[in-house]
């Protein structure tokens, strides 16, 4: 291998006709091109001469290839390349963008000339160049993308049995939909149905869009059983208002949003015009467990022995949809659509037992539950609020919860989420408290906030109404956000708090790894990875009064209010969300032991260490913007 120094001037309007020949080098300023010109070095490498491998330490360069042949290929694999790149080509931008090493080795297939770029200018050029640092971000999108696709592909046998999830809702509509106008009287609207042989029409309003839908069973119970004149208009005996998709929208979103609204219908609409109407047979028909098998579980269940069958098939249906392809947000949401449902059956199955008459109480959920963020290995975190009107009647009302709640414990124990190490359980006489209890609690975090209670409020400030009276939820948390948005000193802690675990990331290795037996060798991708996204978009929500408990809702909602360029927001939204997928691949993995969110990160697919190195870099950046938020 031999280097040269910097182009003399006529060599540098060379290279600037090369490089205006090959993207994205032909969309970048003159001034950007100048620049990065100006400071690229030339090396030549023989036939067969390795140009990187991950023993060779970080990489210091971006390689531009300008004449010849470069392979890649997966470390430790002897074999052709699986990627061949010429003239124009760049490489590794991924791990030089996260500052580690390469998970791969490219060698020179032929004899080969590369113009090398500082791992400084390459930043610097990202800064200067919206062009070029556009280019980056895609590059490191299509990683991920491959990086997806080999996590789903461990699941390739069993979703091969399967079809696929991702198809729109367009291409799953089977006939054409059947509509009739609001003001259409029933007779009119039941002979359409019956011409048409269906069992669904949807009602149309003045400018032809949907605005409710009428079936058979609505026919019989809401005309024929109460003795209606057919004369009666649709509009007022239809279901309303209607739950429509857009025709884009997948079949996975859909299956969430009927899960988590409680319908069998959807209507889908392209703008705004009806095109057609799905039903929970066209969505779950995709499934060898179906999403109406589980519901019809969680509604005919009397005993808890019953609702466990429908707990055993919603991890057999998650654990289709991650087969399917379904991304981390979504499949995440639906898992928690589907433990709410099981654990709203449980409470309701318990009421009978008890005497709660005249208590206005709310069951919450904390948490990863209270964030929408279970995954296949999660334990209990609830609690109770409720209205009392002093401490006497808050202590007697208590008392009557308390019984209850002990026994919702024991149900949600039985059905897979094991009860809580730490006590955060509605059962516990702590986490069952009044409203101006819980103030008073609070309170206590807020103006003292000891290391204790900064733990007790990264848990209970997630917390989500899930049963009972939501409204006293609502007013409990904006209450919250009168005292934290204006409390700087509680939100420095916080923050403080969230910058205490760093990202295993390396400086010789790509990562930082245990050496305790007996996780020698590994990692926690959530207390050293997703803890660190949860944690900080908890301190945004408190410091700006983000309603919303999800961790990407809250990131996405603070970038806005703090005018984040939104692909940085996307990117750390993509990172906590490709580190949410491998902890649930990992749960899920047969031959998983111990800790389930503990991983081998050099087992990994080299993709997937690229991008385990790049979310974990992700974590690191968005640390550092709370950090300047404060000026820690």
């Amino acid at each position: 291998m031999s280097a040269s120094r910097r182009p003399p001037p006529i060599v540098a309007e060379a290279t600037t006709e090369f490089l205006r020949r090959h993207v994205p080098f032909d969309r970048m300023s003159d001034e950007a091109v100048a620049f990065l010109v100006s400071r690229l070095t030339r090396v030549r490498f023989a036939t067969n001469a390795t140009i990187l491998a991950t023993h060779s330490g970080p990489v210091g360069h971006l390689h531009i290839i300008e004449h010849g042949l470069v392979g890649s290929r997966p470390n430790n694999v002897q074999a052709d390349p699986d990627r061949t790149l010429g003239p124009g080509e760049l490489f590794p931008v991924g791990a030089l963008s996260a500052g580690g090493t390469t998970t791969k080795v490219f060698t020179a297939l032929q004899d080969t000339s590369c113009l090398l770029l500082a791992r400084d200018d390459f930043l610097g050029l990202r800064s200067a160049s919206p062009e070029f640092e556009r280019y980056c971000t895609q590059a490191i999108t299509e990683t991920l993308r491959q990086s997806l696709e080999s996590l789903y592909g461990q699941y390739s046998q069993r979703a091969a049995e399967q079809q696929t999830l991702t198809r729109t809702l367009a291409e799953l509509i089977r006939h054409p939909p059947v509509s009739c106008a609001a003001t259409a009287p029933l007779r009119e609207a039941a002979q359409m149905m019956a011409d048409a042989k269906v069992r669904t029409i949807v009602a149309l309003d003045g400018g032809r869009a949907p605005v409710g839908i009428f079936t058979l069973v609505d026919l019989l119970r809401r005309v024929v059983l109460p003795g209606r004149s057919l004369d009666t208009p649709v509009a007022d005996v239809m279901t309303a208002p209607l739950v429509t998709l857009p025709a884009s929208a997948t079949a996975a979103e859909g299956m969430h949003v009927m899960a988590a609204r409680g319908v069998r219908q959807i209507a889908v609409v392209d703008d705004g015009r009806l095109t057609g109407v799905i039903n929970e047979r066209d969505l779950f028909a995709l499934q060898r467990v179906s999403m109406r098998q589980v519901n019809e579980e969680l509604h005919g269940a009397t005993t808890i022995a019953d609702l466990k069958e429908a707990g055993d098939d919603i991890r057999r249906l998650t654990q289709n949809l991650l087969a399917q392809g379904v991304g981390a947000e979504p499949l995440t949401r639906t898992i928690a659509s589907l433990n709410d449902a099981l654990s709203r059956r449980a409470i309701e199955i318990a009421l009978p037992q008890h005497d709660l008459s005249g208590i206005d109480w709310c069951w919450l959920a904390l948490g990863s539950e209270g964030r929408g963020e279970q995954t296949f290995a999660t334990d209990q975190d609830n609690a109770l609020l409720f209205a009392a009107s002093g401490e006497r009647d808050a202590a007697e009302q208590r008392l009557r919860l308390q019984a209850f709640a002990r026994e919702v414990n024991a149900s949600l124990d039985r059905l897979g989420f094991p009860l809580c190490s730490g006590n955060v359980m509605a059962s516990n006489p702590e986490l069952c408290l009044s409203t101006e209890e819980w103030k008073s609690k609070f309170l206590g975090w807020i103006r003292q906030p000891t290391p204790q209670a900064l733990l007790n409020a990264n848990i209970v400030f997630d917390f989500r109404p899930l049963y009972g009276n939501t409204t006293l939820c609502t007013e409990l948390r904006d209450w919250l956000f009168r005292y934290s948005t204006v409390n700087p000193a509680f939100l420095r802690l916080m923050v403080q708090n969230a910058l205490g675990v760093e990202p295993p990331l390396g400086l010789i290795r790509t990562f930082v790894v245990d050496d305790d037996a007996p996780v020698k060798g590994t990692l926690d991708l959530k207390t050293r990875g997703a803890r660190i996204f949860v944690d900080c978009a908890r301190v945004f929500a408190l410091a700006h009064g983000i309603a919303d408990t999800g961790t990407a809702a809250r990131l996405r909602q603070a970038g806005e209010r703090l005018h984040v360029v939104p692909r940085h927001v996307d990117a750390t939204v993509e990172a906590f969300h490709f580190l949410q997928l491998l902890r649930l691949r990992q749960q899920d993995a047969p031959a998983a032991r111990g800790d389930p969110n503990r991983i081998d990160p050099y087992a990994l697919h080299d993709v997937d260490q690229r991008m385990l190195k790049e979310a974990l870099r992700q974590a690191k950046q968005l640390q550092e913007r709370l950090r300047l938020a404060y000026r820690l």
